[in-house]
């Protein structure tokens, strides 16, 4: 963690370099640059898909040439901080929603709007999801994919379990009472109902959106307290006391990736992601997967929310922003582009895509989209935009989480420690 908080002040440091050479404009000679990089954090299944994109794109483009990278979600932005600050930033970034504003206000990605109407064809994704990746007015970011939040499940291990597995609708209260069933039925070894997600903060946005409170309020404080971050914590614990959900050396073995949850490794019966993980999951999973939503709170409000599950951003350093954008466009907009993406990422933005695409769809993709599309009724607005340190926050959550699991501290002193941490973080900006 102390890494990631040296490179993210290293960053912001060096955000108004970036912001000044990117008010100069491209000089001449970068236009005939034909070699630009793209980074994306997620699992094999979005390399090889994101891979075959730009391969496509490089056989359109003759002479073009394109490096790729990719890395874990927790690996993923300590190392792009460190690209960014040492002025090697790649030519085109997957971009994520709670990073955009502090990236875009540092100046390390450039505003997209002169490029609409010509190399970048996204008009047709309509003002809400423009809107959702742009900051302070301007587009910085390009909408890979609409998402929401959503539970991937064996329903097979269900029910050799002889439980009932959750469904839309399912409160936190039948939730927890299935997973204890789960656990009386199982005669599987080190194998419960499901992971423990106490430290995912996609989780705990949800819940609290559930019971009236949000993450962050519209001045970008803190809009929850210790009470909540503390009953979070306990009602994970008592599921984890009845057997319901893993146990905290197992989940310690989950580094925030695909590969390395409790589904995939064999651990747990049920995960909880984004429903564009869903086609990686499966992708990791010797079962059938099914998808459905998040539990509800009883007389709650509607927690899920629509958001680009990720984004295309262009560096501010970068020597053919022109060409980057052109790449970006080619992944959401040109058919060859698109194919190769499927809607792993998400359900295209554009309703001409989404019609291109979902013919061709495998079983997973459809059940991906067919969750979407059914969604509305748990669905509320798109909350305010995350302020500057809250992926920071983000991983304090996780850790604390981990703490508490083994016992090293208390609900409620984590609850507090989470709101003393956060708010430093948040104040330090």
């Amino acid at each position: 963690m102390s890494d990631h908080l040296v490179n993210r002040r290293t960053i912001l440091g060096a955000g108004v370099g970036f912001a000044a050479s990117a008010l100069l404009g491209s000089p001449s000679w970068a236009q005939d640059v034909k070699q630009i990089r793209a980074f994306w954090w997620g699992s094999q299944e979005r390399a090889d898909r994101s891979n075959k994109a730009v391969d496509a794109f490089k056989a359109a483009n003759a002479g073009v040439d394109v490096k790729t990278e990719s890395a874990g979600w927790s690996d993923y932005w300590p190392r792009l901080a460190t690209q960014v600050a040492g002025q090697n930033a790649p030519d085109l970034i997957q971009m994520d929603y709670r990073y955009l504003f502090e990236y875009a206000r540092r100046g390390a990605i450039i505003p997209l709007d002169e490029y609409l109407g010509k190399s970048l064809d996204i008009a047709d994704f309509g003002k809400p999801n423009l809107d959702s990746c742009s900051v302070d007015g301007k587009l910085y970011g390009i909408n890979l994919g609409v998402n929401s939040s959503a539970v991937a499940y064996d329903a097979q291990a269900w029910q050799d379990a002889g439980a009932e597995p959750p469904t839309l609708g399912t409160n936190w209260e039948d939730f927890a009472s299935k997973c204890a069933a789960f656990a009386k039925g199982n005669k599987r070894r080190n194998f419960y109902a499901a992971c423990d997600a106490s430290g995912v903060e996609p989780a705990y946005e949800l819940w609290l959106r559930q019971r009236g409170k949000a993450l962050y309020d519209n001045d970008g404080k803190l809009a929850f307290d210790a009470k909540d971050a503390a009953d979070w914590f306990k009602m994970w614990g008592a599921l984890r006391d009845a057997g319901g959900c893993v146990t905290a050396d197992i989940q310690a073995l989950d580094k925030l990736t695909l590969d390395t949850s409790p589904l995939a490794l064999g651990k747990a019966a049920l995960s909880f992601l984004h429903a564009n993980q869903f086609i990686g999951a499966q992708a990791l999973s010797k079962t059938k997967l099914s998808i459905t939503a998040y539990p509800v709170t009883s007389g709650g409000k509607p927690g899920h929310y629509y958001k680009p599950s990720q984004m295309w951003s262009i560096s501010a350093s970068s020597k053919a922003p022109e060409l980057a954008v052109k790449l970006a466009n080619f992944t959401v907009k040109v058919p060859e582009g698109v194919k190769a993406l499927g809607v792993e990422r998400g359900v295209p933005a554009s309703p001409k895509v989404r019609d291109l695409v979902t013919p061709s769809l495998d079983e997973t993709s459809k059940q991906m989209v067919d969750y979407i599309g059914k969604l509305d009724p748990y669905v509320s607005p798109l909350p305010p935009s995350p302020p500057k340190g809250a992926g920071e926050v983000a991983f304090v959550l996780q850790r604390l989480s981990q703490e508490v699991a083994f016992g090293s501290t208390t609900p409620e002193d984590g609850g507090t420690q989470l709101i003393t941490e956060a708010e430093s973080i948040l104040k330090r900006g």
